[in-house]
């Protein structure tokens, strides 16, 4: 008797892995979560919408959008909404990418990138970063074919840490076909201080430019779900037929809402967080460690295969090894402190550096 059977292609697919749970949160370093309470504004504004749960939400995050758009200068018909800007993503490659595409990203990155690829049965062709953990964009151009749709730009890259420079992205531009897709990742934006990064609202002038925004990092929303796309109007409209109906809830919606009207608490917020990031990365660049510069709410180490064993030993905080490395998020003072102490730790156990 022959039972149901999904595509073959979920065979290949892994399922994505989240963050390791830490028995306290304020110890759990593996997420990129942002470890302060919601902005002033947001749990009231979120509530309210409670009593209406019953009734389905906007479909189009009319408000949102509309917020958006005057912060930018552009209009609402640029911004697609989804449960995080990882939705948007799988929509957008949904609708540009069939069996057969290919998909250009550097690697290691987001670690959903192949998972989106390979669900339309798109190819991944994964671009090895440089020595100094950052996109290797001219090798990224040589690796464009004539079945290449979408190439996909994460800065800060995730999980690494390095941005994208401006200069080098418009030189990277020159050599992209104008029907190849350009997705600037920009999960990370409000953690940037390099001036000489890429920014994406001025990469937009590029008509095969998509940028991806989220509230979840430093808005402090990951428990909400609430991600964007900016594009061009008829780019905009392929996604918005790929996304479910009636993704963002209200609820969602409302929090992001006042999340914007609440900038001057939130830069407080990014920026003490950037100072921890500075601090975190000197202590660890003093007893010895590689570690690069990060742009994001976190730090990286290129363990390689000692990752794991890395991960075990700074136990209770909860990192997130990878086969090249642990990302480690930055928290508050006291979590980030016995991370240095782990660290220092490990070294002295005998790891060569």
């Amino acid at each position: 008797m022959t039972q149901p059977r999904p595509r073959d292609v979920l065979a290949s697919i892994p399922a994505y892995r989240p963050g390791r749970p830490a028995e306290d949160e304020r110890l759990k370093l593996s997420s990129n979560e942002n470890p302060f309470p919601p902005l002033p504004g947001v749990i009231d504004q979120a509530a309210a919408q409670l009593n209406r749960i019953n009734r389905y939400p906007d479909p189009g995050v009319t408000a949102l959008g509309q917020a958006l758009a005057e912060r930018t200068g552009l209009t609402a018909d640029h911004f697609a909404f989804g449960t995080g800007s990882v939705s948007v993503l799988f929509a957008l490659l949904d609708a540009w990418c069939g069996p057969g595409d290919e998909v250009v990203y550097a690697w290691r990155s987001f670690e959903a990138y192949p998972i989106a690829v390979d669900l339309p049965g798109a190819v991944s062709v994964r671009v090895p970063l440089t020595e100094d953990h950052r996109h290797d964009l001219p090798a990224m151009a040589a690796a464009i074919t004539d079945r290449t749709k979408v190439v996909l730009v994460c800065t800060p890259n995730n999980p690494t840490g390095p941005i994208v420079e401006a200069e080098a992205f418009e030189e990277f531009m020159a050599s992209v076909p104008s029907h190849v897709l350009v997705v600037v990742d920009e999960a990370y934006l409000e953690f940037v201080r390099d001036p000489a990064a890429v920014k994406g609202l001025e990469a937009l002038r590029h008509p095969n430019v998509v940028v991806l925004r989220t509230f979840s990092k430093a808005y402090g929303l990951a428990g909400l779900r609430v991600g964007y796309s900016i594009a061009h109007p008829e780019i905009t409209e392929s996604i918005r037929k790929a996304l479910p109906p009636f993704g963002v809830s209200d609820l969602a919606q409302a929090a992001a809402l006042a999340s914007l009207d609440a900038q001057d608490e939130l830069d407080k917020r990014v920026e003490s967080l950037v100072a921890e990031r500075d601090r975190v990365t000197a202590a660890l660049r003093e007893q010895g460690w590689d570690v690069p510069d990060s742009h994001a709410n976190f730090v990286w180490l290129p363990l390689g295969e000692r990752s794991a064993e890395f991960a075990e030993h700074v136990r209770p905080l909860a990192v997130r090894p990878f086969p090249e490395g642990v990302r480690v998020s930055l928290a508050d003072p006291d979590a980030n402190d016995l991370l240095i102490a782990r660290a220092a730790a490990f070294r002295a156990d005998g790891f060569p550096g």
